[in-house]
């Protein structure tokens, strides 16, 4: 404890003696504007003054955002304070000692005097108007410039970040804490751009002190060297002339030292990074530029009258940077495609061995026994093609796209079986014969040949397994043999066809939905949720697919909904009047070769299901009341005489009564889920009906 407590004392102390010594060095700055120095302090503060522009443009170079040196105009101001006061020694030494000699100043004025003038004054006058203009003219004035437009712009667009930071705080997106931290951050912004408008006058106003301090230098020295010390005119010019340029130079090249960073720095603008990453980042993104580049260099050095080396140099360094660049680029895109693809396996890796991977469930699923895959691994890649074009057949057929199919192995399962899941949940199971073949007689006579009888998986219908040496014979007396693979998914087919109406999710009909044409998304937006919610069309549609009438007439069906919405609100009594619109589908569905067989169900069963409605006051079916022992009666006569149609191989519908349909369907669909169930008036125009039988 007490150690910590030593250690808050020492850096509270030390903060202390900081600030002390950063007012004893401003005091100090003011002091030698009153004060005379010596040659020898005076080399120090120029020194220091050309150290403290170097270190000013260094940070500026390498801060990653603007705000990072919000110090800047602070730091500006007492630079330029620190140049005029020194200028001000200067000149007092100039006219003061000019007369003993280049050194009268201090050894780094004469220094940079004879270094840039070389001995002629004329040079240095020149030098330094150049760096004048420089300075003035090009970098504080787009620097100021730059500065101005920014802290307007700043300024003006703070209302709108401040409301941005109250709609996430009131959505949720940050805390309190992460808002606070951006206002302070919106603070900062604008009082740095508007600082940094101000601080550009600094820069301005010290080139043009500097012109006035160095002309009055030259003009008091030829004075004073004339009529105080008898020097001539010629003397005294060369004298002054050349201390006062080279006391210029060495304010001047500081100040614009300066005035660059200030310009990097406001100039920076949205940049994140240091200035040479973005430089270096945005100017090698193009690397075609630089070989068009290289190609004119190398065109204007074999060029006449141009010389040869220094554009050839050129040419030759810009095409290596655009090759370095382009093998960066594709190292870059390769290494970014390793590490996506690390990061995929690593998170399907992951999402294999999560708890959240063993409650997910595949919404179709077809596992397969040990002897059935290893038969049919050699045709695994048959197999999922032909899953996959059974999908395509669906949609076409039903209007929607199935979920996929997923193909597995299971070990628990007995060998020589499959297993058809619906939502994780066993629909189906089958086993197989490998080896042998399937042979569906119907209403011909059985082949004369040893074989197994067993019931066909889809249909339920009498089938027969033969040896698969018996296909020639099975042929040549008109049979057609199925194959186990064939025979697994044509069961596939029907489970999927009995289980539509499970199948389509709201992520499908949302789907379908957005496919519409525009006229009938209009229709929709009037009907869903004004009239019925998008879960009661979700309803409507599932219940279609539970009798597998096909969807892919949406538009009809939408016009439909629309027709009857605003009278009846039941998705059933919707269902039955969609039914009775898109009536020539169905039927056109059910047919073959223009044909629509039919089982009527008989007046017998017609009159019994009629009487077990019961209705309101107003005459609609309210309830449906029927007597256990007729529902057995009626499973057993279903059983017996639908079994006789199927197994002559016939396709038909069981036609009943329009109110009692639904429940027909409903008891029947316990029984044979394949079998549609019609109404009298569902039947459409232009279908010629066959009658082939009655149940009563």
């Amino acid at each position: 404890m007490s150690e910590a407590v030593r250690t808050i004392k020492s850096e509270t102390l030390a903060a202390g003696n900081r600030d002390v010594g950063f007012a004893i060095g401003i005091v100090a700055i003011l002091v030698v504007l009153f004060l005379p120095l010596p040659p020898l302090l005076l080399d120090m503060g120029l020194a220091m003054s050309i150290s403290l522009s170097v270190v000013i443009l260094m940070v500026a170079l390498w801060i990653q955002r603007p705000l990072d040196f919000s110090a800047f105009p602070t730091v500006l101001l007492i630079a330029t304070l620190l140049r005029l006061a020194l200028n001000v020694a200067t000149t007092r030494l100039i006219l003061s000692h000019g007369h003993d000699g280049p050194a009268a100043a201090g050894h780094i004025v004469g220094g940079f005097s004879k270094l840039v003038m070389g001995g002629d004054f004329v040079i240095g006058v020149i030098v330094f108007l150049i760096l004048i203009t420089i300075n003035f003219m090009v970098i504080t004035k787009g620097a100021g410039r730059i500065a101005e437009v920014g802290a307007r712009f700043t300024l003006d667009a703070i209302p709108g970040k401040q409301m941005a930071i109250d709609a996430d705080l009131s959505a949720g997106l940050i805390d309190e804490t992460e808002a606070r931290r951006r206002r302070a951050e919106l603070e900062q912004e604008s009082s740095f751009f508007g600082s940094m408008d101000g601080a550009s006058k600094f820069v301005r106003g010290d080139a043009i002190a500097g012109i006035i301090i160095t002309g009055v230098n030259i003009f008091g020295g030829i004075i004073i060297g004339m009529f105080r010390h008898d020097l001539s005119f010629a003397q005294s010019a060369d004298v002054y002339t050349k201390l006062s340029v080279g006391d210029g130079l060495v304010t001047q090249i500081p100040a614009l030292i300066v005035s660059l960073a200030a310009g990097l720095l406001v100039s920076k603008g949205g940049n994140r990074g240091a200035a040479q990453e973005a430089i270096f980042r945005q100017l090698g993104a193009y690397p075609r530029a630089l070989w068009v580049a290289s190609m004119l260099l190398g065109s204007l050095s074999l060029a006449p009258g141009l010389p040869f080396f220094p554009f050839a140099l050129l040419s030759g360094l810009t095409a290596a940077g655009a090759l370095s660049i382009r093998r960066q680029k594709i190292e870059a895109e390769n290494l970014a495609a390793a590490t996506a693809n690390q990061a995929a396996a690593a998170k399907q890796d992951e999402e294999r061995n999560s708890v959240k991977e063993l409650l997910r469930t595949s919404e179709i699923e077809l596992k397969l026994g040990r002897q059935i895959s290893g038969t049919m691994l050699v045709s695994h890649g048959e197999l999922a093609h032909r899953v996959s074009k059974m999908r395509r057949r669906f949609a076409q057929e039903y209007g929607f796209v199935i979920p996929d199919i997923r193909l597995s192995d299971d070990l628990m399962i007995p060998p020589k079986s499959y297993c058809i899941r619906i939502h994780g949940t066993t629909a189906a199971s089958f086993e197989l014969r490998p080896g042998e073949i399937l042979v569906i007689p119907g209403a011909r006579a059985r082949p004369n040949l040893p074989g197994d009888e067993v019931r066909e998986p889809a249909f339920g219908m009498e089938a027969f397994w033969y040896p698969d040496l018996f296909s020639v014979e099975l042929r040549a007396e008109g049979f057609r043999p199925v194959d186990s693979m064939s025979v697994m998914l044509t069961h596939l087919s029907e489970v999927i066809r009995t289980n539509l109406g499970h199948l389509l999710s709201y992520k499908d009909l949302r789907a379908l939905t957005d496919r519409l044409e525009p006229e009938y998304k209009r229709l929709l937006d009037e009907t869903c949720p004004a009239l019925l919610s998008f879960s009661g069309l979700q309803a409507i549609l599932k219940m279609l697919l539970a009798e597998r009438v096909s969807i892919r007439n949406l538009h009809l069906i939408l016009e439909a909904i629309a027709e009857v919405a605003p009278h009846v609100r039941k998705p059933e009594s919707i269902m039955e009047h969609v039914r009775l619109r898109i009536a020539q589908q169905i039927c056109g569905d059910l047919a073959q070769d223009g044909v629509l067989k039919v089982v009527r169900l008989g007046s017998r069963w017609d009159i019994s299901f009629l009487q077990s409605l019961k209705r309101d006051g107003k005459g609609e079916v309210v309830e449906f009341d029927i007597d256990p022992r007729l529902i057995e009666q009626f499973a057993a006569e279903m059983n017996k005489s639908v079994k006789t149609f199927m197994d002559k191989g016939d396709h038909f519908a069981l036609v009943t009564a329009p109110e009692a349909r639904p429940y027909v369907r409903m008891i029947v669909d316990r029984l044979f889920p394949n079998l549609p169930i019609l109404s009298h008036i569902e039947i459409a125009r232009g279908i010629r009906v066959e009658v082939i039988g009655s149940m009563s």
